[in-house]
């Protein structure tokens, strides 16, 4: 079992998670929380309200002008409007930000396949018209995983957007303040279980953490091991 030093990637909450009881996992590369040593009681927890971090697993954002049109090229199924989100055949996400933004979420088993290969086509592009560049999400975002039924009113704390599942769609993002921090929210549960992508700034990660985990107690809620999310989130398609 590594410890978080032991590993060139580390989430921006690690010493969070070691505090927790985290068990760690090497993940491409990364020390991810795999379980907090009760698996089954995780699994009950994600279903009520659970807290996932995810900040070692891949992710890459795009910027510019001809984004949308280089993706596509690149097979990525690129939403048509700003603030939506879809995911794609491997499992990844990709979420639309604005008219010339896309971010790139991968899969939740951590392979980053796709958002390793389109890192590695952009740099080897020959010239050509703009195409956009590279933005890294990996090293700005935190990246969380919130679930279960009580989420929606757990946001509602921190949060003036409506989250409720009836009002928020599946795929839709919301860019807001969360916290008092900007963050991402975008919705992509993948069966009965809501579920919250959930991205801010690296550098309030440990604060903005602490917030979910106190608004999470009126409900219960607990963190919740990267294993369990992957098992309550398989690849489906939309």
């Amino acid at each position: 079992m590594p410890a978080p030093t032991d590993l060139p990637r580390r989430s921006f909450v690690y010493r969070k998670l070691q505090a927790a009881g985290a068990n760690f996992a090497e993940v491409n590369g990364g020390a991810v929380a795999g379980d907090f040593g009760d698996p089954d009681g995780e699994a009950a927890a994600a279903r009520r309200l659970g807290l996932v971090d995810l900040s070692p697993l891949p992710r890459v954002g795009f910027k510019g002008a001809g984004t949308a049109e280089w993706l596509a090229e690149q097979g990525v199924a690129v939403p048509d409007d700003s603030n939506w989100a879809r995911r794609q055949a491997d499992g990844a996400l990709a979420a639309r930000l604005a008219p010339s933004e896309v971010l790139l979420l991968g899969d939740l088993d951590g392979t980053g396949a796709l958002t390793g290969r389109l890192a590695r086509s952009w740099a080897e592009s020959p010239p050509r018209p703009p195409h956009g560049y590279p933005v890294p999400r990996q090293d700005s975002h935190a990246w969380f995983l919130v679930t279960g039924e009580h989420a929606a009113a757990m946001f509602a704390k921190l949060c003036a957007v409506d989250l409720r599942p009836a009002k928020f769609a599946l795929g839709r993002i919301a860019q807001t303040v969360l916290a008092e921090v900007s963050a991402i929210v975008i919705r992509d549960h993948r069966g009965e279980v809501p579920a919250y992508h959930l991205l801010a700034n690296s550098a309030a990660a440990e604060y903005l953490w602490d917030c979910l985990t106190d608004a999470m107690a009126e409900f219960d809620g607990r963190p919740v091991g990267w294993s369990v999310a992957r098992d309550l989130m398989p690849i489906s398609p939309d």
